[in-house]
């Protein structure tokens, strides 16, 4: 261990203050001061010093009458400024570049705005049909896209309805969705695989897979899909590098704050 790894007080200090943060939010309801101490395994006059700082700063607040200790919602502003700071894109692009290595193809970063797929990040392939189809700011229909399949997740029935009635489900090839009843028992599949599949929806003669994106809150975000031609988007390259795409949605998602296990797939 170097030098300015080891434990100091001050890194202590800041360890302690974040854990008391994490329990707190975790617990939900207000907590007394000898049930924090328990939880983080100190002495009471010790998580009172902690407590003392962080009410002073604005981020614990007692209540008067039971003496427990909870979250002010200023937790919550901070986390939000956070999230409009950070670039998906930004934060995306080392992983997506790996995956485009990984796979020698197209790979493309893809969110939901007004019922639609947005491209807002893209990784060049060989394919010069696949630059057209996916620029960054692009747009593609939700129930026949790999990303867009994954955006429905979240979503409840209500939603597919509303989206159905506005958007349609409009066929661009004979093998697009086009029913509610198709729809509703691909997302069934995708719930259960948490990845989803193109596969010549959009346009004949493309192939894609795509894995989830989530937040803080365990909600998909995003998605990433790696696109390519049928012939090179076999069953057996995709089955060989699933693993490795998974991993590294899982890995972005943490960046983002999400607790999530980081997946295999066997």
């Amino acid at each position: 261990m170097k030098q300015s790894d080891k434990p100091t007080a001050k890194n202590y200090s800041a360890e302690k203050t974040m854990r008391m943060i994490e329990l707190l939010a975790r617990n939900r309801n207000p907590m007394r001061l000898q049930d924090i101490a328990q939880a983080l395994g100190s002495n009471s006059s010790t998580v009172l010093r902690f407590l003392v700082s962080l009410m002073g700063c604005g981020y614990v607040a007692q209540n008067p009458a039971t003496l427990q200790y909870y979250l002010t919602f200023k937790i919550c502003s901070v986390a939000n400024m956070v999230s409009e700071e950070i670039r998906l894109f930004d934060i995306s692009q080392a992983y997506m570049k790996q995956i485009s290595e990984r796979f020698g193809e197209s790979v493309c970063l893809a969110i939901e705005e007004n019922m639609t797929v947005v491209y807002i990040g893209f990784i060049s392939g060989p394919d010069q049909m696949l630059r057209t189809m996916q620029r960054i700011g692009s747009r593609a229909p939700m129930h026949c896209t790999g990303v867009g399949k994954l955006l429905l997740l979240d979503h409840d029935e209500g939603y597919i309805n509303k989206l159905i009635a506005e958007k349609g489900l409009p066929s661009f090839t004979e093998k697009t969705i086009v029913s509610k009843g198709q729809l509703m028992e691909t997302l069934q599949i995708v719930r259960k695989n948490q990845y989803a599949f193109d596969n010549e929806e959009c346009e004949i003669g493309a192939r894609c897979i795509a894995v989830p994106i989530r937040d803080y809150t365990q909600k998909i975000i995003a998605g990433l899909s790696v696109t390519g031609p049928i012939f090179r988007m076999t069953d057996e390259k995709i089955q060989k590098n699933l693993s490795f795409l998974i991993q590294t949605a899982d890995k972005l998602s943490k960046l983002l704050g999400s607790n999530i296990l980081i997946r295999s797939q066997n």
